[in-house]
């Protein structure tokens, strides 16, 4: 434990009442040259919030005094939450005159003005800011005659920058642009800044996706220093590096991706056992035999953590030359990876393992959609054409199902959310957007890569080994027990809620609804009462998997968990994880599991942004037109609309004009005053496409259905 955690953990006690300077160094027995430290300690301390000075000069811990350090969650309305990262602190609401210049994401202190009920809200306002998180801004730029301004792009921040007119720097009206804060927001007053980058016109091709790629500080090019680096790694592989590994390359195996798909960093292989059991192979690329640790590539790596996958493009964690070239698992070419072998019975156990470093080749480069037609539809001209594969393809499913089975009875939870598929033509416009399938040859793939992360994570558990693990806790009872009340609107109930909740209970109520018009709210609320899933140095379980044991190993390609485990068990494996080299490792783990979590969440957001865009780009072709959708949500100000193809539009509570709709909260409804016509989630409904901001990423529907008589 840190210094700073004791100085916390003693702060937390009970018996603790704020203390000053001089009172902590007696009580902590601090003694000689630290009292200067320490005093510099309590400040760093209090600058990351982990800690206030009260103006007696007192010292306590935030929570015990009134007061929540968190991220400031931001609405577009101007209002926003305060999110604490400790689980047991609920959040606080800020009223839109209380926030006092704070900012979307900035690291804040709260004072609590109003400590709610279970009906209502904390209330409070925000009283320091401690970490700015928004020193840039993308947004399109206003002129006027005194003065300019940007409207961000992020409708979260919903304050306009102010420019000066010297300060906007070539900025037209409609121009795409990023600006610096030169001044802070204070309550009342707008933030200042100057543009520094002109993207282009808002309207130019091309301009939309990099606006969002710059204000999630996304760069396609990689530093000079690491191309470098990249291009004196070898594409060919020595001949000893070859000796010293196991030799796989006789064995027949397959890679199994998207069409589209460049990076490939997993393979199988599988056979039939003379027992009966299964022989599963999965070979993943060995990122780590070129990535070394320390090298200006590897520090890029870590800066970004995880390859982003944009609607139109890639931006790697690893240049082209390794992600697309010497790491990718290509078809026939020897490649260098990290074997995992598992012997799993009927049951789907896996009775043995073995991980190796390794050299393979790959047979074939096989597509989900060739291998689910082979599999599903009997396709007689792929039959003949992947003749030589057809057994191990049988084999495969074989398994998978009993996977999947085994699975499904521990209580693992599988969210079959529709995903999108965007496709576009040369220019980067949406031509059609569709559901993206997950046919047979995609959960078999998922299945296996599930088992050998599951296998790996528990491997090196028991060598208690530093590693980095994907942990999933266990839901707030607080959360669960208000999604309770939320199904039981449509007559379901979670059973044997105490102090926990097993995943198997919230499995049971998705068996449930499965095809009935409730599934898809219900799924959405139910991953909403979830925590969320996240790197960590310390193995906690994944509730979601309803797995003990959970890591990251099939990836590393795109992930840097990955190949941080890639290293580890390198190292492992050639006999250098020593107890010093263990110790060193802990930090580094804790520290790529927090960068690695904050890079996740902002490729998540960044990718979610470019999908919505092009959705919006999509139906603003489409206005007027008519579609059949299904109602997908409630709200006081209206309710929203999914259709087939995935695409969500909201109509809104002013546009409903044939009586006067009132929304209760408690059935998720809204119903007519006078006609008593009502509207519910799951309703089948007939919209005409109204308007579309592409700004703001936002679709509006009129509804034309008038046949809705509940």
């Amino acid at each position: 434990m840190s210094i700073k955690e004791k100085i916390v953990e003693f702060m937390r006690e009970s018996a603790y009442s704020p203390m000053l300077e001089e009172e902590l160094i007696n009580a902590l027995e601090i003694e000689g040259k630290e009292k200067k430290v320490f005093g510099k300690l309590l400040s760093e301390m209090e600058q990351e919030g982990l800690i206030i000075k009260t103006r007696k000069k007192r010292y306590g811990v935030p929570e015990r005094m009134g007061l929540i350090v968190g991220r400031l969650e931001s609405h577009s309305r101007g209002y926003g939450f305060v999110v604490s990262e400790l689980e047991e602190v609920r959040d606080v609401f800020i009223p839109s005159n209380f926030m006092n210049g704070g900012m979307h994401r900035d690291k804040v202190i709260a004072r609590i003005n109003n400590m709610g009920s279970d009906s209502k809200k904390c209330e409070g306002e925000i009283i320091r800011i401690l970490e700015r998180a928004n020193s840039e801004i993308v947004g399109t730029y206003e002129d006027s005659r005194n003065f300019g301004f940007v409207v961000p792009d992020d409708n979260k921040l919903s304050m306009d920058v102010f420019i000066p007119k010297g300060e906007r720097n070539g900025a037209k009206t409609g121009s795409k642009v990023v600006c610096e804060i030169t001044k802070w927001p204070e309550a009342r007053r707008n933030p200042e800044g100057r543009i520094i980058e002109v993207l282009g016109d808002k309207d130019d091709v091309g301009t939309d996706i990099l606006a969002i790629m710059r204000q999630y500080k996304l760069d396609p090019d990689f530093p000079e220093e690491v191309m470098d680096e990249v291009n004196s790694i070898p594409e060919e592989i020595p001949e000893d590096e070859i000796k010293r590994r196991v030799d796989l390359r006789h064995i027949k195996m397959v890679t199994i991706d998207g069409a589209d798909a460049k990076d490939l960093d997993d393979a199988v292989s599988v056979e039939k056992l003379g027992n009966g059991n299964y022989k599963l192979g999965v070979h993943i690329a060995d990122v780590a035999h070129y990535v070394r640790e320390n090298t200006e590539l590897d520090k890029e790596a870590v800066k970004r953590a995880t390859s982003v996958y944009l609607v139109d493009r890639v931006i790697p964690m690893l240049p082209k030359k390794l992600s697309n070239g010497v790491c990718s698992l290509n078809p026939h070419i020897d490649r260098l990876t990290l074997t995992c072998f598992m012997e799993i019975d009927s049951k789907g156990k896996v009775v043995n393992h073995e991980i190796m470093e390794s050299v393979i080749k790959i047979n074939e480069r096989m597509i989900y959609e060739d291998v689910s037609n082979i599999l599903e539809k009997d396709d007689p001209v792929l039959k003949e054409r992947y003749k030589d594969l057809l057994e191990d393809f049988k084999t495969m499913e074989e398994l998978y199902k009993i996977l999947n089975k085994r699975r499904d009875d521990r209580g693992a939870i599988d969210f079959d959310f529709p995903e999108s598929k965007v496709i576009l033509d040369d220019k980067g416009k949406p031509i059609e957007i569709k559901r993206y399938e997950r046919r047979t040859a995609n959960r078999i793939i998922e299945e296996f890569m599930l088992v050998c992360n599951e296998t790996v994570s528990e491997h090196y558990h028991w060598l208690n080994a530093p590693f980095v693990y994907r942990v999933h806790e266990e839901p707030s009872l607080e959360r669960i027990e208000e999604f309770n009340k939320f199904i039981h609107n449509f007559g379901y109930h979670l059973k044997g809620l105490t102090e926990e909740i097993h995943p198997k209970t919230l499995q049971d109520l998705l068996k449930k609804i499965e095809g009935k018009k409730e599934e898809a709210v219900i799924n959405t609320l139910m991953l909403r009462s979830l925590r969320k899933a996240r790197y960590a140095p310390n193995n906690l379980g994944h509730f979601g998997l309803a797995a003990k044991y959970y890591s990251h190993f099939t990836s590393p390609i795109r992930r840097y968990p990955d190949l941080m485990i890639h290293r580890i068990i390198k190292e492992h494996l050639q006999g250098k994880l020593t107890g010093k080299r263990s110790e060193k490792l802990k930090a580094t783990v804790a520290y790529i599991s927090d960068q690695s979590s904050a890079r996740e969440r902002i490729a998540d957001d960044a990718e979610r942004d470019t999908v919505d865009l092009k959705k919006a780009e999509y139906m603003q072709e489409r206005i007027g037109e008519v579609f059949e959708g299904i109602v997908s949500g409630i709200t006081s100000f209206g309710m929203f609309v999914e259709l087939g193809n995935t695409i969500e539009g909201m109509v809104r509570l002013s546009s409903l004009v044939d009586d006067y709709y009132i929304y209760n909260s408690e059935h998720h409804s809204l119903t007519g005053e006078r006609t008593k016509k009502t509207y519910r989630i799951g309703d089948e409904v007939t919209i005409q496409v109204a308007r579309v901001d592409l700004m703001q990423k936002e679709i509006d529907f009129n509804l034309i259905d008038t046949t809705n008589n509940n």
